[in-house]
């Protein structure tokens, strides 16, 4: 059956409203993923993905959960649109009329979205790391209000911590952060290359998953489809979206570790790597290869149920039903 053909900008619609709506339910297993791949053997402050998730929400309060959110849904939007409506629009180049893509051609396709998308994903990760990593970092200013005396310590109540040691300068003292802030900072003093620090781990974890994922993903949503149907339902883009992205996640994790730990630039470590040969080298000398495997089973939990999502909702049309909706509008007296 030949792919039906869908404008650009309901493309752009769907693409946008499924990342918006993704993001929205999984940012908090995103969130846990950055802190543990982000943390050192021998100076652990969560032992797991539940440990961090208790004590992130327990320090924090609910709003921690969602620390760097607004720098996801606000780009998110533009990333989501770019990834599918990109992989959608090389699958129509690629293909020849009458006749099924090859998954040569598939692959082909998924990896120009995987390189169209890194434009934004990029940035939006780079701010979105450093707020996430913020609350692990001011773990151990917590751990300094601890007061002893003879009969025993006790912690000294305090306000949750929301701010870090963030600095690309010569600065001592921690200040709130917000994505404004990172980036005007990254800005000013790197340029615009602050804010595309990563990009080649970006491109070594994007253009694999996006080879892997969106072959697999179109595999699985004709699975077992009816020729009559114009496209596949809800629940079979989900499921398809779900398995297609817990498989590609869990290839790519070792990237992942790498691009996190580059984008994180050492904050609250003597650390500072010379690229991704540097980096790698040194996760494997000094913690092993087990290192590479971090928050990998976070991050199936995240982009298992956000591409399940995103997929569902790009598949179900709500940008032709707007668009639809807006002409028709227009066309009413």
């Amino acid at each position: 059956m030949a792919e039906k053909q869908i404008s650009l900008p309901a493309k752009l619609i769907n693409g946008g409203a499924a990342g918006i709506i993704g993001v929205t339910c999984v940012f908090p297993i995103d969130l846990v993923k950055t802190r543990l791949q982000n943390q050192r053997s021998g100076q652990q402050v969560y032992k797991n993905m539940l440990d961090c998730l208790v004590k992130t929400l327990r320090s924090e309060g609910c709003f921690g959960m969602y620390r760097g959110a607004a720098v996801n849904l606000t780009l998110v939007t533009p990333e989501k649109a770019i990834k599918l409506a990109a992989n959608d629009y090389f699958r129509h180049l690629l293909t020849k009329e009458g006749t099924a893509l090859s998954l040569s051609k598939e692959m082909m396709a998924g990896c120009g979205a995987g390189i169209c998308q890194v434009i934004v994903t990029t940035p939006m990760e780079m701010l979105k790391i450093q707020l996430q990593d913020a609350g692990r970092l001011a773990s151990p200013q917590l751990k300094s209000k601890i007061v002893c005396s003879p009969s025993g310590c006790k912690l000294v109540a305090v306000t949750p911590v929301l701010t870090r040691a963030y600095n690309v300068g010569p600065q001592t003292f921690p200040e709130r952060v917000s994505a404004t802030k990172i980036a005007a900072e990254l800005l000013h003093t790197q340029g615009i290359r602050g804010l595309y620090k990563g990009l080649g781990a970006t491109l070594l974890r994007d253009v694999p998953f996006s080879i892997i994922y969106f072959p697999l993903f179109a595999h699985l949503n004709r699975a077992e489809q009816d020729f009559t149907e114009e496209r596949a339902s809800f629940f079979r883009s989900f499921l398809a979206g779900c398995i297609a992205g817990s498989v590609a996640a869990v290839s790519v994790s070792p990237c992942d570790v790498i691009k996190t730990r580059l984008q994180s630039m050492g904050k609250g470590r003597n650390e500072n790597y010379n690229g991704i040969t540097d980096c790698a080298r040194q996760v494997w000398l000094q913690e092993g290869p087990s290192a590479f495997l971090k928050g990998a089973g976070c991050r199936a939990l995240v982009v298992a149920p956000l591409f399940g999502i995103a997929q569902g909702v790009y598949f179900i049309g709500l940008g032709e039903f707007l668009i639809e909706l807006w002409q028709y509008g227009r066309l009413s007296p």
